[in-house]
C-alpha cells in the first residue's frame, strides 16, 4: 500500500501570493478512508473574496487586463507549463486527491492524467482563438464592412464538487484562462487539498498575480460572497441541483451570466438482444460504480428488458462481489470510502427508506464487514422499485443502483424520461437501428451507445431540465467564457443620405 502523502499547510492563493484567511479560522481535513484529522484548509469569508476579485489591487488588476489583452499564444504557453507541472507531480496529487476525497488510487492518477490533458487541450484551443478573430460576416449590401471579436467575460467565480475536486475545477479553470478571463476557484470544502495545490503550481510556473485566486471555505461564507458580488462576471457552477438555484437567485439580481451542471438521476436501458450479459454487466457497473457512484451523470437507473432481467441481475451480483473494497491506497481496490460521515449517513438514510417503501435490497446495503473505520458503504442493487420511490427520483451520489424492468421500447423510453434530471442516459443493445433511435429520444445531454461513462475533453458535456444549462468540456466550454462583439465599419466616402443637407447660406 501506498504512504500518504505529507499534507502541506497552504493559505489563499489570492494574487499570485498566499495569505491566512481575514479571520484566521480552518477547516480540519479528514481522510474518509480512516477517520483521521490529516490537516486543514483556510476557511475564507466575503473579506477574502473581496481581496480575491479585487487581487491586491490597482497594480494586479492591471495585470489582468494584460491577461485579458494577450495573444492566445501566450496564454497557451502558460497552460502547458501548468499541464508540464500536473505530469510530472501525478503520483503526489494522486496520493493527496486518495487521502482527501476516499476514491481509489488507481482513480485518482487516471484523473491527474486527465487534468493534464485537460490543460493541454484548452492551450490548443486559445492558440487557435487567435486565427479567429476579426471573422468577417457577409452582408447584403456593400457600404458596411463587419467582423465578430471573441472577448474574455472578464472575472469569473467557478464553484466546484468534491466528487472530482481538481478535475472539475480544471474544466473551468482552463478555459477561462484560456479565453482570457481572469478567476476566482473556490473548490468544496470537503476536497480542497488538490485545489491549492494547483495554485503552488501557478506559482511555480510564474502565472501573472491575480489571473488565478483559489478561495477555500464553506458555501455560505466564502461560496455565496462569490455568486453575489458586483464585480464578478460570471459564474460557473457543479454541483447540487439546491445549490444552483441559489446562484441562479444571487446572479440574477444583476443579470449575471452563469452555467450549471446539477444533479441527475441517469437511465440506462439494456435490451434482450445483447449477446454478450457479462459485457452490458461491466457496463452497468462502471455506470453506477465507478469513483463509488459519486457521478452527477451515473446511470443509477437500470432498465432491464422483461426476458434477461432475471439472469441480468444474477451476473451482476456475482462481478459486484467480486469488487475489491478496501482503504483506497491499496493496490486494487476499486470502491473506497464516500467522502464525509455526513454523506455516509445521507446514502444509509436512502437505501433504508426504500427498504421501507417496499423495494428489495438484492445486495449490499451495509458497511463491509471487515471495514471497521472509514465511510464505507458496500455496493448497493435496489429491485422492485416503483416509480413513485424516493430511490427512483432522487439523486443518490454514492454506489447505489435501482432497477426496473421493462416490456416494450416504448415503455422503455417512458421509464427513461420519467425524471426530473436531464444530464446523460444509455442503451445498449446489438440492434445499433435501435440503439440510435433511443438516443434521439432520451431527454439528456449527454446518450451513451453500448458504454456508460466515457467522458472526452473534446465532446460537450451538459444537462437539459434541472440538470443545468450550459456546455463544458470541448470547444463549447471555451465559448462558456467569451462574449461576441460585432464591430461594423462604414466604408464609403460620401455621407448616408438619410437625412437631407442642410442648404448653404
Amino acid at each position: 500500500m501506498a504512504a500518504p502523502p505529507a499534507i502541506p499547510r497552504r493559505g489563499l492563493f489570492i494574487g499570485g501570493g498566499w495569505r491566512e484567511p481575514t479571520l484566521g479560522r480552518h477547516i480540519p481535513v479528514i481522510n474518509p478512508a480512516t477517520e483521521a484529522t490529516i490537516g486543514d484548509i483556510p476557511a475564507a469569508t466575503a473579506e477574502d473574496v473581496e481581496l480575491a476579485v479585487a487581487a491586491g489591487g490597482p497594480v494586479l488588476a492591471r495585470r489582468r487586463e494584460h491577461w485579458a489583452r494577450a495573444s492566445g499564444a501566450v496564454r497557451a504557453k502558460y497552460l502547458n507549463a501548468i499541464a508540464a507541472k500536473i505530469k510530472e507531480k501525478i503520483s503526489y496529487l494522486a496520493l493527496l486527491e486518495t487521502v482527501d476525497s476516499g476514491k481509489p488510487k488507481d482513480e485518482a492518477v487516471a484523473d491527474m492524467d486527465d487534468v493534464a490533458a485537460c490543460f493541454e487541450y484548452y492551450a490548443g484551443l486559445a492558440e487557435a482563438l487567435d486565427g479567429k478573430q476579426h471573422a468577417p460576416i457577409s452582408l447584403p449590401m456593400e457600404e458596411f464592412k463587419t467582423y465578430v471579436l471573441k472577448e474574455p467575460i472578464g472575472v469569473v467565480g467557478l464553484i466546484t464538487p468534491w466528487n472530482y475536486p481538481l478535475l472539475m475545477a480544471t474544466w473551468k479553470v482552463a478555459p477561462a484562462l484560456a479565453a482570457g478571463c481572469t478567476a476566482v476557484l473556490k473548490p468544496s470544502e470537503l476536497a480542497s487539498l488538490t485545489c491549492l495545490e494547483l495554485g503552488a503550481i501557478c506559482e511555480e510556473i510564474g502565472l501573472p498575480s491575480g489571473v488565478l485566486n483559489i478561495i477555500t471555505g464553506l458555501g455560505p461564507d466564502a461560496g455565496a460572497p462569490i455568486a453575489s458580488h458586483p464585480h464578478v462576471d460570471k459564474i460557473a457552477f457543479t454541483g447540487s441541483t439546491a445549490t444552483g438555484k441559489m446562484i441562479m437567485t444571487a446572479a440574477a439580481q444583476m443579470v449575471k451570466p452563469v452555467s450549471l451542471e446539477l444533479g441527475g438521476k441517469s437511465p440506462l436501458v439494456i435490451f434482450d438482444d445483447v449477446a454478450d450479459i457479462d459485457k452490458a454487466v461491466e457496463w452497468a457497473m462502471f455506470g453506477c460504480f465507478f469513483n463509488g457512484g459519486r457521478v452527477c451523470s451515473a446511470t443509477s437507473r437500470l432498465l432491464l428488458h422483461e426476458k434477461i432481467a432475471a439472469r441480468f441481475l444474477d451476473r451482476l451480483v456475482e462481478w459486484v462481489k467480486n469488487i475489491k473494497i478496501s482503504d483506497p491506497l491499496e493496490e486494487g481496490c476499486r470502491l473506497g470510502s464516500v467522502i464525509s460521515k455526513g454523506q455516509y449517513e445521507k446514502i444509509k438514510k436512502f437505501i433504508s427508506t426504500a427498504r421501507s417503501e417496499g423495494a428489495t435490497i438484492l445486495h449490499g446495503g451495509d458497511r463491509p464487514k471487515h471495514l471497521g473505520k472509514g465511510f464505507f458503504i458496500e455496493p448497493t442493487i435496489i429491485t422492485d422499485v416503483s416509480t413513485s420511490m424516493q430511490i427512483w427520483r432522487e439523486e443518490v451520489f454514492g454506489p447505489v443502483i435501482c432497477v426496473k424492468v421493462f416490456k416494450t421500447e416504448s415503455e422503455a423510453v417512458e421509464l427513461a424520461n420519467d425524471t426530473h434530471y436531464g444530464l446523460a442516459g444509455g442503451v445498449i443493445s446489438d440492434n445499433l437501428e435501435r440503439c440510435e433511435r433511443i438516443a434521439k429520444v432520451i431527454h439528456s445531454g449527454i446518450v451513451w451507445i453500448n458504454c456508460s461513462q466515457p467522458t472526452l475533453v473534446q465532446a460537450p458535456w451538459g444537462g437539459n431540465k434541472r440538470s443545468g444549462f450550459g456546455r463544458e468540456l470541448g470547444e463549447w466550454g471555451l465559448e462558456n467564457y467569451l462574449s461576441v462583439k460585432q464591430v461594423t465599419r462604414y466604408c464609403k466616402d460620401e455621407l448616408y443620405g438619410w437625412y437631407q443637407r442642410p442648404s448653404k447660406l
